[in-house]
């Protein structure tokens, strides 16, 4: 994500953050400012990011970062590779099938579980959604593709408990 931020302009670390949250608005995790500054240094040692330090008055000097070509070319295929699909290796679903077979766990009681648990986090995600600005489209879609993972995740359990009650 830094590295896609600086291929718009150069910035420093705050820049950075402050401009994570206004694209991401509260419905992704506010940056940790420490966590983007180790992250920007390992990009500098990597090669990805050059850092120049600008003067300041009445202030330290701050460090400035650019993409280099390298970084660019890494941005680039970041970008052009497909992201994870669904996932085959699901924890719950092994829990879900292992747990009964060693006689440690209720295979309901476990869908009844898990189904409780998304069903906070969706409450979790409307309110958010309501918190959310209505203009930052970014945010709200964020939100909105979570609604949609959990509400097939919740389809899901339901296909589990008929098929394995």
């Amino acid at each position: 994500m830094l590295l896609a931020l600086l291929a718009k302009e150069p910035a420093h670390g705050y820049e950075l953050k402050q401009a994570l949250e206004q694209i991401f608005g509260s419905a992704y995790p506010s940056p940790n400012i420490g966590q983007i500054y180790v992250t920007l240094g390992r990009l500098e040692k990597d090669g990805l990011v050059r850092a120049v330090d600008v003067e300041q008055s009445n202030r330290p000097n701050k460090k400035v970062y650019y993409l280099t070509a390298d970084g660019r070319e890494i941005l680039d295929t970041w970008v052009d590779e497909p992201t994870e699909g669904p996932r085959v290796r699901d924890e719950f679903f092994m829990k879900l099938v292992l747990a009964p077979m060693t006689g440690i766990a209720d295979r309901m009681a476990m869908i009844n579980r898990q189904r409780r648990h998304y069903l906070g986090l969706m409450r979790d995600l409307n309110e958010l959604a309501e918190r959310t600005d209505p203009e930052n489209r970014v945010a709200l879609l964020l939100v909105e593709g979570a609604m949609l993972h959990l509400q097939a995740d919740l389809d899901w359990l339901e296909r589990c408990q008929e098929d394995l009650s």
